[in-house]
Order: structure tokens, then C-alpha cells, then sequence
């Protein structure tokens, strides 16, 4: 079965950037539209951005758009996201997930990773 492992969250300060990966297994990676979703402390998971089996497609939450960026390397099975201009209503836990696009824009997929902190300060 599938497997997710998110990396790269941390500690920054508002206006920094981070940038996370998380590494897929146990089926062929191109295959599969991939997205990062994120959820704060007593708030709901909620979609950050998702991009289509090759790359082509992206498509970003408004509130994330022009400052995250979704990418991927079929050839190291990894995902990423780069998140530049960060402010403190970016805290959250950051999952990565795996599944067809429309599965992944509505978080209706089955795979999930553990997910990754990532905190900022202000």
C-alpha cells in the first residue's frame, strides 16, 4: 500500500520560508495526483495545494496562492512544498495525501501521511 512521509516543518519567523517533502512508496508515484493539506489547533483540515501526475496542473488554496509553491519529482517519488512569506496563520500540521485530483482538491483520499509541524512566530 501506499505510503507517506512528510519532512521539513519547524520553527521560523514571520516573513521566512520553509520548505517541506514528503517521500511516497509502495506503488508507482506517477500515477497519482498529489496535495498538501494542513490543519491549526482546533480547526479543521483544510486543502493547501495539489498537482496533477506530471506536474502540468497546480492548483492553490486563495489563502496560500502567490506564496506557496507545489512541485514534484517523479524520479525520487517526493513531493514538495515551498512556503515563502510565512505569517503565524500558517502554524499548522502539514499532511501530505496521494489519490486522483479531484480525490486530493476534496481530501477524500485514504492516504495519508503523519504529517509535519511547521510554527511561526511573529
Amino acid at each position: 500500500q501506499v505510503q507517506l512521509v512528510e519532512s521539513g516543518g519547524g520553527l521560523v519567523q514571520a516573513g521566512d520560508s520553509l520548505r517541506l517533502s514528503c517521500v511516497f512508496s509502495g506503488r508507482t508515484f506517477s500515477d497519482y495526483a498529489m496535495g498538501w493539506f494542513r490543519q491549526a489547533p482546533g480547526k479543521e483540515r483544510e486543502f493547501v495545494a495539489v498537482i496533477t501526475w506530471n506536474g502540468a496542473i497546480t492548483y492553490y488554496a486563495n489563502s496560500v496562492k502567490n506564496r506557496f509553491t507545489i512541485s514534484r519529482d517523479n524520479a525520487k517519488n517526493t513531493v514538495y512544498l515551498q512556503m515563502n512569506s510565512l505569517s503565524p496563520e500558517d502554524t499548522s500540521v502539514y499532511y501530505c495525501t496521494a489519490g486522483s485530483y479531484n480525490t486530493v482538491i476534496h481530501g477524500s483520499t485514504d492516504v495519508w501521511g503523519q504529517g509535519t509541524q511547521a510554527t511561526v512566530s511573529s
